[in-house]
């Protein structure tokens, strides 16, 4: 394959020479300029501070909260900061900009949850990539303007690889933490108002065999309740069940089970006294989105559960999957079910009748797909009056909504926030601690304060950020654009976020239409989300296209939808992403010969998918991707070794879906990276495909990197996988050349 130069010499040498220079100084000179104005206007707007009223809906209402055109069009207006007439004009790709991959390997920390201790302050777990991806819990001051403090001592870890993707690693109660530590997966109890050393108060089994997640306190019985999972006699097939820990002493004892015997358990939840424990349980082959079971025990004088009640999902004539259960402060039961809509939506519990109702009733969801423990999607409120209201969140057609729920009402009030992506809630004293983000904010906790009747919003201020610094790059932002379009099945359409290329210094000629990275996200029953990602932004400000794609399957947007890949795994995905790669090609917004895809995990899968079984895109990148079905199903954890079979179909299909089997089918060149302790995808998977089309002559390049799992955490790592998918598809499909000084991996079949 042959390199183009964009910047052809002809016989004049030294006039060109001149010319590029002269180019060159020009550049470096609008360059400096941009950065200093965009770091001024983000110094006079990096204290936020926000003020809103709420609206009521009735219950027979849809709800709408969109923007206004006026407050669109500024929007769209944020994204450029200097006129076309004076830009500098170079192929797209080739732009230079402030946000390196340095800038966004280093500076985007992780967030493991948030809770609120004794006086009121917010505890967070940080996940930081500068130190080997080490989880820290840190707290609030409790003084305005100061840092947040490490809780966690250096050489612990706080982070737990139940069903391997954890959650739930920690629980606040009082001024004490419990927490798992990654080194060795024993509990810690640690005291939050002193410098005293974490104690371990589960055993030591010699080897990191037995972990614990989504944990609660039980004062009654002076205990800890969480689940466990016991790898000691099989790593592939790990007893669940629900243990409780005596923290009477400092004696450490073995858990005693208090609920066992299925395949899965998570959300066990005490009541205000002690008496019930709600827990949601659910069996192979369905994973917890498809159908789950909400249970609730009675606990007798021993502290057993001596009764249990089966509260939802045990009808068979029902489908439906329960979870967040959750007790109010007077002994209610509630929860979130899909059952009958197809939409999770907020439940409570009749228990004299065993009857279940429903608290509001939306085409939209209140709750994400159980990936992780430790999820926390609503909490209870006291009012003014000491009526009970429920601060809740929801995702409808691809953005978030917040407000109060009121049960006696069946009224639902929004509050308009910065925020249009919204994860988990915290409620604190008279306030709340909101994890959200939006196009223009990455991953941050806001301290959302209300009012005396909790009706509208009198203070919005951000106190933690994933990317603190990333404001000062808000002129380079490429603003999603949540995009409609039809899929293959006639009058079936799906979803995705383009961003279109963005740099107040560059621009390209007119005639030229930007390269295109499609990312096909993992799962793959998660919803990918337009908010602030600086790895896009790497992109968008170098002149790539970027869309992410949430092809049916997806959670967000209903069962309906998400069912839509049940036993068409590798077609219905596949065709989506390259729907919405034609789809922009014929609106002109991209170079159809210039189509790149990547993914990582089940989105690596589709991109390996996408390579051998259409022809759309010309190059693409595969991060811990599956190339083996049937290898991913003899190999995989516990929590997904049935979910496969679902996805995939029939024992043909295991063989037809898999690209490994049809390498020659391949016809464009990927690079893959690899993480040689994953688990979840081992990586036996890459070298396989890797091999494959090294011995086919495709030009090919796999990266492998020592200590990591499934899913990068280090911030070298991070660095070196983005810088190389970029400089891959320049030297391969771009035709320019990047302005980082990036050193090349070697391609085989290429170099």
């Amino acid at each position: 394959m042959k390199l183009i130069d964009p910047f052809p010499t002809n016989n004049n040498h030294c006039t060109y020479y001149i010319y590029y220079i002269i180019r060159y100084i020009m550049l470096m000179a609008f360059s400096a300029i941009a950065t200093s104005l965009t770091r001024f206007s983000s110094l006079r707007n990096s204290q936020l501070n926000f003020k809103g009223i709420a609206r009521v809906v009735s219950n027979s209402k849809s709800i709408t909260n969109n923007p206004s055109p006026s407050r669109k069009r500024r929007c769209i207006r944020m994204a450029s900061t200097a006129s076309a007439e004076h830009k500098l004009t170079a192929p797209f790709g080739s732009w230079n900009s402030p946000i390196t991959a340095d800038l966004v390997s280093g500076s985007e920390k992780r967030l493991g949850g948030t809770a609120v201790d004794a006086h009121g302050r917010l505890i967070l777990l940080e996940s930081r990539p500068a130190e080997s991806g080490r989880s820290v819990l840190v707290k609030e001051s409790g003084k305005a303007g100061e840092e947040l403090i490490d809780i966690t001592p250096k050489e612990f870890s706080v982070r737990t690889v139940a069903q391997e993707y954890g959650g739930g690693a920690f629980q606040i109660s009082g001024d004490t933490v419990i927490f798992s530590n990654y080194k060795d997966q024993r509990l810690y109890k640690q005291s939050i108002s002193s410098d005293s050393s974490p104690l371990p108060i589960t055993p030591d089994y010699g080897a990191p065999a037995v972990c614990y997640a989504d944990g609660v306190f039980d004062s009654r019985f002076n205990r800890f309740i969480t689940v466990r999972e016991d790898r000691r006699d099989s790593s592939l097939n790990p007893i669940t069940t629900i243990v409780a820990i005596d923290l009477r002493d400092n004696s450490i004892q073995e858990p005693k089970v208090l609920v066992s015997v299925n395949d899965f358990y998570a959300f066990p939840r005490l009541d205000p006294k002690g008496e019930r424990l709600a827990w949601i349980e659910w069996s192979h082959p369905n994973m917890p989105w498809d159908k789950t079971e909400l249970w609730v025990g009675y606990i007798s004088e021993n502290g057993d559960i001596c009764k249990r009640t089966c509260v939802a999902g045990c009808d068979p004539n029902l489908l439906e999957s329960p979870t967040e259960p959750k007790w109010s402060s007077e002994g209610e039961l509630f929860f979130v079910t899909d059952r009958k809509s197809g939409f999770w939506n907020i439940h409570r519990w009749i228990e004299s009748s065993n009857d279940v109702v429903a608290v509001y009733s939306l085409d939209a969801e209140f709750a994400r797909p159980l990936w992780i423990f430790g999820m926390n999607s609503y909490e209870f409120l006291q009012s003014h009056g000491e009526k009970e209201l429920i601060a809740c969140s929801y995702r409808q057609k691809g953005r978030s909504y917040i407000g109060i729920l009121d049960d006696v009402q069946s009224s639902l009030s929004l509050f308009d926030t910065p925020f249009t992506d919204i994860t988990n809630i915290t409620s604190g004293t008279g306030f709340l601690y909101v994890e959200g983000a939006s196009a223009v904010h990455p991953l941050s906790v806001a301290k959302v304060t209300l009012d005396d009747h909790k009706s509208k919003v009198v203070d919005f201020k951000i106190i933690w950020s994933s990317s603190p610094d990333s404001l000062e790059y808000k002129s380079y932002f490429s603003l999603p654009e949540l995009i409609e379009f039809p899929t293959e099945v006639p009058g079936q359409n799906a979803y995705a976020y383009f961003y279109p290329p963005s740099n107040p210094i560059y621009q390209a000629s007119q005639e030229e239409r930007p390269p295109l990275l499609l990312k096909s996200h993992g799962g793959p029953t998660i919803e990918t989300r337009g908010i602030l990602n600086l790895s896009i932004q790497y992109w968008t400000s170098r002149g790539w296209a970027f869309v992410d794609v949430n092809y049916g399957g997806s959670t967000g947007y209903g069962r309906e939808y998400r069912e839509r890949l049940l036993g068409s795994w590798g077609i219905v995905d596949v065709n989506d992403c390259c729907s919405c790669a034609r789809f922009l090609v014929e609106n002109g917004k991209v170079d159809g010969d210039r189509l790149c895809i990547t993914g990582g995990s089940a989105g690596g899968y589709t991109t390996l998918a996408a390579l051998a079984f259409r022809e759309t895109f010309k190059a693409g990148a595969s991060l811990y991707g599956i190339a083996d079905l049937s290898l991913l199903r003899a190999e995989t954890h516990k929590f997904e070794s049935h979910y496969i079979d679902n996805l995939v179909g029939g024992e043909s299909d295991y063989f037809e879906k898999s690209p490994i089997n049809f390498v020659d089918k391949f016809s464009c060149p990927i690079i893959i990276f690899q993480g040689l302790e994953d688990k979840v995808v081992p990586p036996v998977q890459s070298r396989k495909i890797y091999q494959a089309l090294k011995e086919k002559g495709l030009p090919v390049a796999l990266v492998e990197y020592e200590g990591e799992q499934h899913g990068f955490r280090r911030a070298e790592n991070i660095k070196y996988t983005l810088e190389q998918q970029m400089l891959f598809f320049a030297r391969l499909v771009g035709h320019f050349k990047v302005a980082d000084e990036i050193t090349p991996i070697k391609i085989d079949n290429f170099d």
